[in-house]
C-alpha cells in the first residue's frame, strides 16, 4: 500500500477525475425542474475544488457536459449553455485568486462564440497558477477525443511528420486533449449508476473507480476525503504481480 513519505497515512490520488451525475434526480425529488438541481450542482463544484489540496489532490477533473448531452431537450440545453456561461463570468476571479489554474477539454466547435470567448479569457486568466488544475470536460466524449486525436495524428503522418512505425501506445497522448495532463488515478461516479459514459476513456485504463449513490449536488468535501483515504489503502499493480 502506497505510503506518504511525510505522514503515516496512506498517500492519496494525485489526480481525481468526477462523473458528476444526479442533479436533475436531486431536482426532482425536491418538485423543481431539472435545471434547479444543475444550478445546486455547479455551486457544490466550488467546495471540492477548495478541498482539493486538503487531501493532495493537485489535479481534479469534471464532467460538466458530454458529447451526447446534445440530445436532451432544448430547454434543458439552452439552460446549462447559459448555466456555464454565469459560472465561468461569476467564479473566473475566486478561481484566479486561490491559485486554480482552469483548462477545458472537449470539442470546442458547437459551442456558442460567446461561451467560446469566455473559455479562453478563463484559460489565460490563470495560466500561471499552480495549486490546482481544474480540467472541465465541455462537449466531451472519450471516443469522440480519440478520433480528434487520430485525425491529427493521421495527419502528421501524411505531412511527413511522423513515421507509421513510430506510432505506439505512447504516440497517441501527445494528440489528446490531455496531453499535458497526467492519467487520473481515481474516478468517482455520483449517482448510483455504475457505468463511465464515454468519460476518458484512454486516460482511465488503469484508474480506480468509486461509483456512489450520492446525488452530485448532495457531495461534499468530506465524502472526497473518505474516498481519497480509501484510495490509498487500495493494491494497484498496473497488471504486474508483487513478489
Amino acid at each position: 500500500m502506497p505510503k506518504d513519505p511525510h505522514s503515516d497515512l496512506p498517500a492519496g490520488p494525485r489526480h481525481v477525475a468526477i462523473i458528476m451525475d444526479g442533479n436533475g434526480r436531486w431536482a426532482q425529488a425536491r418538485g423543481r425542474p431539472r435545471l434547479f438541481g444543475h444550478h445546486a450542482g455547479a455551486r457544490r463544484v466550488r467546495e471540492v475544488v477548495e478541498a482539493c489540496p486538503d487531501y493532495g489532490v493537485k489535479y481534479l477533473t469534471i464532467f460538466a457536459f458530454s458529447t451526447e448531452n446534445w440530445k436532451r431537450t432544448q430547454v434543458e440545453v439552452a439552460g446549462l449553455m447559459s448555466l456555464f456561461r454565469r459560472y465561468i463570468s461569476k467564479e473566473a476571479r475566486a478561481l484566479d485568486e486561490e491559485g486554480v489554474r482552469v483548462r477545458f477539454i472537449g470539442d470546442r466547435v458547437r459551442l456558442d462564440p460567446k461561451l467560446i470567448k469566455l473559455m479562453d479569457s478563463l484559460e489565460d486568466l490563470t495560466k500561471n497558477n499552480e495549486k490546482v488544475h481544474l480540467t472541465i470536460a465541455l462537449n466531451y466524449g472519450g471516443r469522440d477525443e480519440v478520433a480528434r486525436a487520430t485525425k491529427r495524428l493521421a495527419q502528421d503522418v501524411a505531412d511527413g511528420k511522423l513515421l507509421p512505425e513510430d506510432v505506439d501506445e505512447e504516440t497517441l497522448p501527445k494528440y489528446l486533449d490531455t496531453q499535458v495532463l497526467p492519467d487520473p488515478d481515481l474516478v468517482i461516479r455520483t449517482s448510483g449508476e455504475a457505468r463511465i459514459s464515454n468519460f476518458l476513456l484512454w486516460q482511465s485504463a488503469y484508474s480506480e473507480y468509486e461509483f456512489i449513490d450520492t446525488l452530485w449536488p448532495d457531495f461534499t468535501a468530506a465524502e472526497l476525503g473518505r474516498l481519497c483515504q480509501g484510495f490509498g489503502n487500495r493494491d494497484r499493480r498496473f497488471g504486474a504481480v508483487k513478489i
